[in-house]
């Protein structure tokens, strides 16, 4: 089998290597044919340079994450893409706790059982519109043949999910929750824009689309499923 090309994060070219190791510790950083700029400045930078850039919302830094880093030579992309569908919905349903308990109208006295099926049918329910609407809207609106690592992609620039986690830590107010949505949507965005090579606006577009019929499903949802669960209970 072919080894797969790596990608310049600077213009986006294919390359043939990164670098060139002379010995253990001892290597030569690649130039692209194309931009006659350094292919992967990341190769050699510690992993906090390259978060700190992903949350800049860098393109080379989400090239060098998407391309370099994550492809079909270095990982089994299927077992990935479970283990990130798994990861997505479990900071989901975190999402979707953290807003019922700063919610005052919220109902104290509900089972446990009962609380734990709303979540999941809120969660369940929102994310289905989320993929559902960006694969339409994506399909109007760009050029795309690769929906798997599309889809690759959206979830590893979800990654800021993760400071949900810090919320009960430092107390931060419940519009914390609805400033990491919306970096959420950019950084689906960038991702989005790095694999399809379309316009910053069109990549915006579809991600606002996604994510704003995932907002209103899950609000909507969390009532109907509310009473439709406590009728049956």
């Amino acid at each position: 089998m072919a080894r797969e090309k790596k990608t310049c994060v600077e213009c986006g070219h294919k390359v043939k290597s990164l670098f060139i190791q002379y010995s253990p510790g001892n290597f030569r950083l690649m130039k692209c044919e194309n931009c006659e700029e350094v292919a992967d400045e990341y190769v050699e930078c510690e992993l906090l340079i390259i978060f700190i850039d992903l949350i800049l919302h860098k393109t080379k830094a989400y090239r060098h994450l998407l391309y370099n880093v994550f492809n079909q030579e270095s990982v089994n992309i299927q077992h990935l893409l479970w283990k990130l569908v798994l990861a997505y919905l479990l900071l989901d349903t975190y999402r979707s706790l953290l807003l019922r308990r700063t919610n005052d109208q919220s109902n104290v006295s509900m089972s446990f059982v009962l609380e734990t099926l709303e979540v999941l049918v809120n969660v369940l329910s929102a994310n289905f519109a989320f993929v559902l609407s960006f694969a339409l809207a994506a399909k109007m609106m760009l050029v795309m043949s690769r929906g798997k690592e599309i889809l690759l992609g959206v979830l590893i620039s979800s990654y800021i999910k993760i400071f949900l986690f810090a919320m009960p830590v430092w107390e931060f107010p419940v519009s914390v929750i609805f400033i990491v949505d919306m970096l959420v949507l950019t950084s689906n965005a960038v991702a989005l824009k790095v694999m399809t090579e379309s316009a910053t606006s069109r990549c915006l577009a579809v991600c606002f689309i996604a994510h704003s019929n995932r907002f209103l499903v899950d609000h909507i949802s969390g009532p109907m499923s509310l009473k439709h669960l406590g009728s049956v209970m």
